[in-house]
């Protein structure tokens, strides 16, 4: 195996091992099965039998619902009986925290249990606390008492288990060796695996969850790498970002997370966590996994490489040098592609983040407001925003009067070619490895090599994109080429899901392996038409209406840069899904603190739905606003509580009075 998959040229599937669940087989090069979880109260047992079932309609092939104590384990029962009566045999799965007990009464009842190894036996007090190799060792042995009844019951009864480790609820003990890291995940759930093994005990999944996305890929491939080395195997992987969110930021969270692990061939199961009724999550995890179904058969055209020339363990930004504003430690770019318009006038760079005030004459630039834009054949015939600048095809650029805002692009053999170029900034466009003479897409590669006023512009029309894009990055690392890079992608898809997941999964796995100093996303003239046209996603849901193509695509551009932490415009909010243990309407509350909280950039707040998920996945957050019972919300700071069993009717209003508290809170302009 190479580092972490079968190769980072072609693609191909992780082999795995076959794992059942019921009567459905994961792993070993089975379909790639979409699951997602019930938000029902688990002694709900209509709700939670009518809820699944919507789910399972629109197209789960498991259903996870949450047992945080006996007397819900011991529901499932009833649960289960009430589906197959009603002809439904879809696999269920028991979600546990904290109690062995629920989980050795569910693994009796259902076809599997999930099981966190950062809270099932270990104690989690966010305290630093060293730990001798022997008290090490006594506390492993504890967890091999503990966990060993659970295995022999799954065992017997051919119950399958899932071993998830979330970043976010660590214990103390692995946190005083490893830190709250990617390692740190992946030896929480070895020592669990470790002790299955020793049992004699496979049916196993793992997942390496984290609302983080670069965390969350990190983590999976230390995983995979792990295993291959003590095991010499690999078990299914199960897909999540966790407490990804909802609408728009959601999918893009999660697609970058989960697509670039896809991309690799990585991954036997998949869940999208999204704020949202949990129906609505599977038309994401089928919209993300469809691009793989036929990837297989593509040509063979990207070349390999003897040595992969960086980490994919750890982010590090790829190095290079400045053009302009673009490369070096400056934050990527957003170019808005507005060369599909008729024509450009100042109401169309609204979309893009630039609103002219016509009585004070002035421009209203936003945080999200694109940096260049791409006009193709056509100038604007009026006074741009002082901080947007225009590309251009080289003939249209020589008529413009500005060359100080205007800058041409070509591609690298008309740019070698050129009579004309721009002495501040010019745009080379190569499309990476898309026909079958791959060794030709190095040509000219020396001649423009560390060009001061180049900005090379990669895309691929090769089936296999990220890849070929990614190959070019690494050619570009060997060569000690260091021009500044903007990623370009194109969409051919139809709907407002597909364009996200295409788009944050290909520009996402780039820049979470630390490629790209900007990025243009744009869609095929077929595809802008039709979305011009189509307002709705795939689950009918409307999010872009009474919105350009353009506005839609800016938004997206700067969600990825927010996704992969390269870039921050906005407020994040890491927000759990929701399932049984949910203390309040998590997707009311959530709007409610998104209206009063959407404008103070670059703060990451926390809603949680309960105590389980609550300080352990605000491991990444600023402050956190978490169900501690019913009709009461306690407030943290990082993973301190600051205000403790708030009414709900007032937790808003005292949230914000946190964030002043802190010197988080900005008046809304």
């Amino acid at each position: 195996m190479q580092l972490y998959c079968p190769s980072l040229t072609r693609y191909s599937r992780l082999q795995t091992r076959e794992v059942g669940v019921g009567d459905l087989l994961l792993g070993n090069l089975h379909p790639i099965r979409l699951q997602t979880m019930t938000t029902t109260d688990t002694m709900d047992t209509i709700g939670t039998v009518e809820q699944s079932i919507r789910c399972i309609e629109a197209g789960a092939e498991l259903v996870r619902i949450t047992a945080p104590s006996k007397k819900e384990a011991e529901n499932l029962l009833t649960i289960k009986n009430e589906l197959r009566k009603r002809g439904y045999t879809t696999p269920l799965v028991a979600d546990i925290h904290f109690t062995p007990n629920a989980a050795e009464i569910a693994a009796r009842i259902v076809e599997k249990v999930r099981v966190n190894p950062g809270n099932y036996v270990d104690k989690k007090k966010f305290e630093q606390i060293d730990y001798t190799d022997a008290e090490y060792l006594e506390e492993i042995e504890r967890i091999r008492e503990r966990f060993t009844p659970l295995v022999s019951i799954c065992r017997e009864y051919g119950t399958a288990m899932r071993i998830g480790t979330n970043h976010g609820s660590l214990s103390d003990r692995i946190m005083s060796r490893y830190g709250d890291t990617p390692m740190g995940m992946v030896e929480s759930a070895m020592e669990f695996l470790r002790i299955a093994r020793s049992e004699s005990y496979h049916n196993i999944v793992l997942s390496m969850k984290a609302s983080n996305p670069q965390v969350m890929v990190q983590a999976y491939r230390l995983l995979i790498q792990q295993m291959d080395a003590e095991f010499g195997e690999c078990y299914p992987l199960h897909l999540g970002v966790t407490e990804a969110g909802d609408g728009e930021d959601g999918r893009v969270k999660s697609a970058a997370g989960i697509g670039t692990l896809l991309e690799d061939g990585i991954g036997d199961t998949v869940r999208v966590s999204l704020t949202e009724d949990p129906e609505f999550e599977i038309p994401v995890c089928r919209d993300l996994v469809k691009r793989y179904t036929t990837r297989a058969k593509t040509a063979d055209t990207i070349p390999p490489i003897a040595k992969v020339p960086y980490s994919p363990f750890e982010y590090k930004r790829r190095e290079s040098f400045a053009v302009g504003n673009i490369g070096a430690r400056q934050v990527p770019v957003a170019v808005a592609d507005l060369s599909k318009l008729a024509s450009i006038a100042p109401a169309d760079l609204a979309g893009i983040g630039y609103t002219y005030d016509i009585p004070s004459d002035k421009w209203n630039i936003s945080d999200a407001a694109a940096d260049y834009i791409f006009t193709g054949n056509r100038l604007p015939d009026f006074a741009l925003p002082g901080t947007v600048k225009v590309i251009s095809y080289p003939a249209t650029w020589q008529l413009a009067a500005d060359k100080e805002k205007h800058f041409p692009i070509f591609d690298i053999t008309g740019y070698l070619q050129a009579e004309h170029k721009s002495s501040i900034m010019n745009f080379v466009m190569m499309d990476c490895f898309t026909d079958a003479t791959a060794i030709n897409d190095f040509t000219g590669l020396d001649e423009i090599a560390n060009d001061p006023t180049v900005v090379l512009c990669l895309s691929s029309t090769n089936p296999h994109t990220m890849p070929a894009i990614r190959r070019m990055f690494m050619e570009l690392i060997s060569r000690n080429i260091n021009n500044p890079v903007v990623i370009i992608s194109d969409s051919r898809w139809q709907t407002t899901d597909e364009h996200l997941i295409h788009y944050s999964t290909e520009c996402g796995a780039l820049l979470l392996d630390g490629f790209g100093d900007g990025i243009c996303l744009g869609m095929t003239l077929e595809s802008y038409k039709q979305q011009s046209s189509n307002k709705q996603d795939t689950s009918g849901r409307n999010y872009i209406s009474n919105t350009t193509v353009e506005q839609f695509v800016n938004s997206t551009a700067f969600s990825i840069l927010q996704a992969t932490r390269t870039r921050i415009s906005k407020t994040e909010y890491i927000s759990c899904p929701s399932c049984g243990r949910t203390l309040f309407d998590l997707q009311v509350t959530t709007a409610k603190i998104r209206s009063v909280t959407n404008h103070l950039k670059g703060v990451k707040i926390a809603i949680m739905g309960c105590i389980v998920n609550g300080p352990g996945e605000m491991a990444d957050a600023d402050f956190g606003y978490v169900g501690s019972g019913v009709g009461k919300i306690t407030l943290y700071k990082g993973k301190d509580i600051m205000k403790r069993n708030i009414d709900s009717d007032i937790a808003v209003d005292e949230l914000i009075n946190l964030l002043k508290e802190n010197n988080a809170w900005v008046e809304p302009a």
